[in-house]
Order: C-alpha cells, then structure tokens, then sequence
C-alpha cells in the first residue's frame, strides 16, 4: 500500500528520494509528497500532489530542493480523501516537524481532541497528522530539542500500526525511524543510509540491509545509524546482504509489466521446482521445512490462510492436499480467521501464502495461530519479510519481484510450490511412489505446457477484443478449477473493471443461472477430468439459454467446440497440476480485455500490491 523512502547522506537526496518513488508505484498508491532538509541552511522544503509521482515531478524543481537529508512517500488513502493536504508528509503546527506514516492510528480521535484541546491546529483529515502533533508537544518538554526522545513518547501514546519517518528542520542531519507491524528496512551504503518500506525503493544503491522487528526504532545520519528499541534501549543488529534481482522500469520490450509476468512465467515454474524434486523416490525436498518435518508428518489437521489471489491458491491446496494425503483440510480468508473460535491446537499446522510476506490480515492471523500452539509455515516471495521472520518454517517462491498490481507469476509460482509441499506431505500418507513420481514427471513438463499457452497469445487478443462491450462475466470450475474459476474471474474485474464472479459449475441452478442471456458471457473451465462430464451438463444449460461460452478444454478434444462459440484449448497433465496450465489463458484474456479497453493495466485503480493496514 503506502510507500516510504528515506535518505541521509552526502548525496542530493531529491532525485533519490524521487527515484525511490518511482520504483514503489506498484504498490499502489494515490497521492506522493517529498520533504527535504537543508542543513547548512537550516531550511525545508516539501511538495506534495495527487496522482502518480509524475505529478509530483512536475512541481518538483530538484535544482532548488538542496539537502542531503530527506523523506518521501506515496500514499493510499484510509482516512481522508486523495487530497494535498491529506498527502504525506505531515507537519506540525511549527512547521519544523515532517513525518510519513504507513499504518492505521487507531485512537487518532482521542488524541486528536485532546492536542486540539492543547490548542494545536490540524490541516488534514488523517490519523498520520496526530503523530507530528504529540511529537511537537514532547518536545516543548525539554530545553534541548531530542527528537528520538520525542518520537519515543508519542509512539508510546498510539494504538495500532505504524511504520513511520520523522524530520526535523532544527535538527538537519538526522532521520528517526520506527515501526510496529508495517515494515522498514535500512539500507546501508558507503556514508549513507536509506531507509524504506520496501527494498526495491534504494536496491541500485545498496544490498546490504537491516531488517527493524516490530517495536524497534533507528536513527540514521550519514556515517552511522543507532538503533534501539521503544524504551531506546540500544540493540545490536545483523548486517545482511540480499541476493535480490533489480526490476528495470523497462518492460524488455512487453508493454506492461503485467504481460511480461505472465511470459515469465514458464522459469517462474523451473525456479520453484529446480533442486526441489526427488524423481527417483516421487517426493520432493524443501530445504525450508527440514526443521519441522518429523511434526509435520505427523499431523491431523492443515488450515492455510491468505487473502486476495493469495487465497485462491490456498483454495487449491485445500483440493490438493484431500487427494493425496488424509489430512483434514481447511482454508480461510485471513482476514475472516481472525475472528473465528477455530479449534486450533498443536496438532494443527497453519500455513500462511502471501507474496510480499507483510500482508496485515495473514500476519494477525499468523500470530493468532502460534499464541494457540500450532506449527506454523510461510510461503512468501520477499526474503526477510515478517511472515518468513515469524513462521516456524517456510518457503520461498524465489519468482524475483512482480510489479504488476494484479498477480500472475506469483500465483502460478505458489501453487507449483503448493503441489510440491502435497507431495512431501503426501508420500507419508497414502500417495504412492508412481503417482508421487508421475506428478513429478508433469511438474518437469509444466514450463513447456505454459509455453505451449503463451504462444496463443495473439489469438487469446483476437477472441478478447470480441468481448469489450460485455458488462458482466460468469467464470465456472468443478473441483480443483473452481478455485482457478475464482481467480480468472478476479483478474478480470481487477485490472478491466468488468463485473466477473467465479462459481462453483455445481452451483449454477442455484442462483447465478437467472443471470444468463446472451448478454451475459460464461468463462467454463472445461478440461476433461472426472467433472468434466457434470461440466459439459452445465455448459448445456447455459447454452439453453442463448448464453454465450467461452470453454478452457483439453488439447484435442473436438467435440466440445459443437457446443460453445470459442474454445482456448490447453495441453492435458495429470489432474492434480491441470489448474496451473489452466490458468495461463485466463491470465492473457484479462490482460488483454483490460489493455483494449485502454486500463492502466499494471496500476489499476484503488488497488494496492501490497496490503499492510487492516
């Protein structure tokens, strides 16, 4: 969501500040502001605008922001509107105070009366501007200015989340930063330090980092950094160096970052099984679950949790994990988890899937699961992220950054990784070594199955352009489509801004059935499987009813074009991995429907890649 970049330096900090900015706008965001401190002039100067940081740039003169010192964010609204004086940074009433906040302040009404009791003066409608507020009033505390102190004692007096920045204009050659569950990494370089919410905001400047934990707060200048908890008790911090690919802003030739996700996503699938696989014994080999492996086998219960696409790849290993092991199986939106009596216990593993690890609904959910004594295990993409801090045992997806808002790779990347967490589960249970070897054997073959897709890709456009002016789609699955039903229909509501809903096939004659006309199309996963009988029932149906049908099939199977008006056809694997391959077409149609209707694909509106507030 939000995204905070920070400088302190020898440096010019505005165009790396702005640089910084550029590279968070896949997060999401609908405003931007910078401020910058000058120190030998003891002056500050901050811009703020709504829209993309290319406005922002626009107002920005970088040859009259002078200072080495500075702060920037982008902001996705939560409390106000998109507006300037709701946009980050926030001052005080001295104007001497800038602060950036990522979180949710939630006793900023409290607080807010009281300091407006005390006669400060507000300016915005957000729960950040209490922050520069309560720091204004401890400072006035001491003769000395001690803006650590400060922050200290009014993060002290605050409810909820914060990752936040602070300036002073009288203090120059300091930056204080904190957080309690939103993230920020420190970058370290040679006499400077970076400070963000995400690595790839200073990744061309350094790889070498310090993750803060919840509760801790560091003070960077140029040539150190001190870093303490919230009592500014000094604590001693690991310097680690990250193996994480640059993104170029160029798209290597793709118009969207988004299209040459879903290209990439043939060596997603080799990165997720490469060194992962035993062929000879039909398991797989998860270096990141060694440590937990004897409790994991044997276990009586799996919940995995997530949110958003994340989810409906948990929906997908709640299928999985059925067929091939004979575990009791569940799957919850995170955000829904939370708030259930679930039973809970040590005989329960958890498994939370989010590709920025930082997700706010899967992490309280996450904690929520270890105060009950459950084993819990991570699937996230971003290594040293919260949720692979916090798990007992995780996996990386090692997919490398996806910057289109609206996943592709990842999700493709986490079912793989899924399917291969079924498999060592599963050989422990009643998967034998021919099927557990016949699945690996396909998992091999998945890159040139998703190649064999791809390359269908201008005629997926041509079929897509028949369908701009539809207003509303059914996407229909059975079993293990179901879930991919589900994501189909997301991805094309996210990124196009047409109204889709994903169903079970089952369920079509209880309810979604009184939609159907010709004006109301139905995606139908219709690969032949064991459903696939049902399936073609329900296609019938629809076809009864002058309702136009766009069918995913198997390669080769003819028969089914007699009853549709187009056909994707996809190669045929064994059913457990057929949703990967499933997918692909989905992906390129939403793709392509949103780029001809002219959306931003890759930043579609009011959405954020990654959501760390409630």
């Amino acid at each position: 969501m939000c995204g905070i970049v920070c400088y302190a330096g020898l440096q010019n900090a505005a165009p790396i500040l702005l640089e910084g900015l550029k590279r968070l706008e896949y997060r999401g965001y609908d405003s931007a502001g910078i401020a910058i401190v000058d120190s030998k002039q003891e002056t500050a100067h901050m811009v703020k605008s709504v829209g993309k940081v290319a406005e922002l740039e626009k107002k920005l003169n970088l040859r009259e922001l002078p200072g080495t010192y500075g702060i920037a964010h982008t902001r996705w609204a939560t409390h106000g509107k998109p507006t300037e004086e709701n946009a980050h940074p926030h001052i005080d009433c001295t104007g001497d105070i800038m602060l950036i906040h990522n979180g949710i302040i939630e006793n900023f009404a409290e607080l807010k009366k009281e300091l407006i009791g005390k006669g400060h003066k507000f300016r915005s409608e957000t729960d950040t501007e209490v922050l520069a507020h309560l720091i204004e009033e401890y400072l006035k505390e001491r003769e000395k200015l001690d803006l650590p102190e400060a922050v200290r004692k009014a993060l002290s007096r605050v409810s909820g989340t914060f990752g936040i920045a602070v300036l002073h204009r009288k203090i120059p050659n300091k930056i204080v930063v904190a957080r309690r569950g939103s993230p920020l990494i420190i970058g370290v370089g040679k006499d400077e330090f970076l400070a963000a919410s995400d690595i790839n905001a200073f990744i061309r400047h350094t790889n070498k980092v310090i993750y803060l934990n919840d509760d801790e707060m560091a003070v960077l200048n140029s040539t150190n950094i001190t870093i303490t908890d919230l009592n500014l008790n000094k604590i001693d911090k690991e310097l680690e160096t990250v193996d994480w690919e640059v993104f170029e802003n160029e798209k290597k030739g793709y118009k969207h970052f988004m299209l040459k996700e879903i290209f990439e996503q043939p060596e997603t699938v080799q990165n997720a099984i490469r060194g992962r696989i035993i062929e000879s014994e039909g398991i797989s080999k998860l270096g990141g679950l060694d440590p937990v492996l004897n409790r994991l086998k044997n276990l009586k219960r799996m919940v995995f949790i997530s949110c958003g696409t994340s989810y409906y790849a948990a929906l997908y290993a709640k299928y999985l994990f059925e067929i091939v092991t004979d575990l009791d199986v569940n799957v919850d939106f995170a955000s829904e988890f939370r708030y259930r009596n679930l039973r809970i216990d040590e005989n329960t593993c958890v498994v939370a899937i989010s590709q920025s690890g930082e997700t706010a609904d899967t992490l309280a959910a996450l904690r929520e699961s270890r105060r009950k004594g459950a084993l819990t295990l991570g699937l996230v993409n971003v290594v040293g992220s919260t949720i692979s801090k916090e798990t007992d045992a995780g996996i990386y997806n090692h997919a490398g950054p996806e910057i289109g808002v609206a996943s592709t790779k990842i999700f493709v990347s986490q079912c793989t990784i899924l399917s291969l967490m079924a498999l060592l589960v599963g050989r422990s249970h009643n998967l034998s070594i021919n099927e557990g070897t016949r699945i690996i054997q396909e998992l091999k073959k998945l890159p040139n199955y998703i190649k064999s897709v791809l390359k269908q890709n201008e005629a997926i456009r041509e079929l897509a352009s028949q369908f701009l002016n539809y207003h509303d789609f059914l996407f229909m699955g059975r079993n293990l489509n179901y879930p991919i039903a589900m994501e189909g229909a997301l991805k094309l509501k996210e990124i196009s801004y047409i109204h889709a809903e994903g169903y079970p096939a089952g369920e079509m004659k209880h309810g979604p059935i009184s939609l159907i006309d010709s004006q109301f199309p139905t995606v139908a996963i219709a690969t032949q499987d064991y459903s696939y009988e049902k399936v073609i029932n329900n296609i019938q149906e629809i076809k009864a009813r002058n309702g136009r049908i766009l069918a995913i099939a198997t390669k080769g199977d003819n028969s089914i074009s007699d009853l549709v008006d187009d056909v994707i056809y996809v190669p045929r694997t064994v059913e457990v991995l057929q949703p990967i391959v499933n997918v692909i077409p989905l992906q390129l149609f939403a793709y392509h429907i949103a780029d001809l209707k002219g959306r931003d694909v890759d930043k579609p509106r009011n959405l954020a890649k990654s959501v760390t507030v409630e």
